[in-house]
């Protein structure tokens, strides 16, 4: 059986319908969708949270899909766990990585994912230590035997799971080639990130990037406030069509144009909007693009 006809079945021997599945995933409506009439799988991430929520092995769910993202396509990796009970406050810091993904899922505990094709000493060369303060988890990757960040934004992967229920306020500092974000509800998030791209998807609340190097910013979908804390920088920032927001600048010699479809155009933006788009700094600069094709 392939992967559409399992999530089918077993979403409804669970009595949930399309809409009730994607909430308890983080997702739209629209991709339980598409997965169910094979016009995609879910990512790697997603596929986990399935696998969680139905309490069905990864193998199972994926036996007989080709092409489909599979764990084991990583082929050394190290796994995280640690228990969630209340609402808390999440403090990371995981220094370099190639890719870097997080994410809000239906579970209680906090997963921490290192992942590598090439490094075979990944379980021994890094360490994740997660400490619970009183209402705040802090996560540290630390590198040890002398592997360098070098070596670490050229080989590893991080894929780290947030349970939903208990998603407070979240600061996270990485260093990454692609930074993603996705299915989280929160009062907030702080990126302190070196990245030229970020990936925001299915986010409710503020996200706050502090980056001082030049980015690609592609927002999925606008719910909340989006805010850009740069000196000395250019970046752009891809937003639906329909998205309906208002733009502000601060500080000093900041400014916002507009493009559609690639060329530049008149503000497009709706004053007074409660979804904001806001650029902070020094002498930076941010393009604001609606794509009818990313849309």
């Amino acid at each position: 059986m392939a992967f559409a006809e399992k999530l089918k079945s077993i979403r409804k021997q669970a009595g949930l319908s399309q809409e009730q599945l994607a909430e308890k995933l983080g997702v739209s409506r629209q991709a339980v969708t598409k997965w169910e009439t094979d016009a995609g799988i879910p990512d790697i991430e997603n596929i986990m949270a399935i696998s969680a929520l139905f309490d069905i092995s990864i193998d199972e769910l994926l036996s007989n899909e080709r092409g489909a993202i599979k764990p084991t396509e990583y082929l050394f990796e190290s796994v995280t766990e640690y228990d969630i009970d209340e609402p808390k406050r999440y403090d990371m810091k995981f220094g370099g990585a190639k890719q870097f993904l997080l994410s809000g899922y239906e579970g209680e505990k906090i997963r921490v994912r290192l992942a590598s094709n090439t490094l075979s000493t990944l379980q021994s060369d890094f360490k994740v230590k997660i400490d619970d303060i009183r209402k705040r988890i802090d996560v540290d990757v630390n590198r040890k035997n002398g592997v360098s960040e070098a070596v670490a934004k050229e080989a590893v992967s991080i894929f780290v799971q947030i349970p939903s229920p208990y998603i407070g306020k979240i600061e996270c500092a990485v260093h990454a080639e692609t930074v993603e974000i996705r299915s989280l509800e929160c009062d907030s998030i702080e990126l302190d990130v070196k990245t030229p791209n970020i990936i925001l998807e299915d986010i409710s609340g503020t996200v706050e990037i502090n980056c001082n190097l030049d980015m690609e910013v592609v927002c999925h979908s606008l719910k909340g406030e989006v805010d850009i804390n740069q000196i000395s920088a250019t970046s752009r920032i891809h937003i639906p069509e329909d998205a309906v927001f208002t733009a502000v600048t601060k500080g000093i010699e900041t400014h916002i144009s507009y493009e559609r479809d690639g060329q530049q155009t008149e503000r497009f933006d709706t004053p007074g909007a409660e979804n904001m788009i806001e650029l902070n700094g020094i002498k930076s600069e941010l393009v604001i693009c609606t794509d009818r094709e990313r849309s």
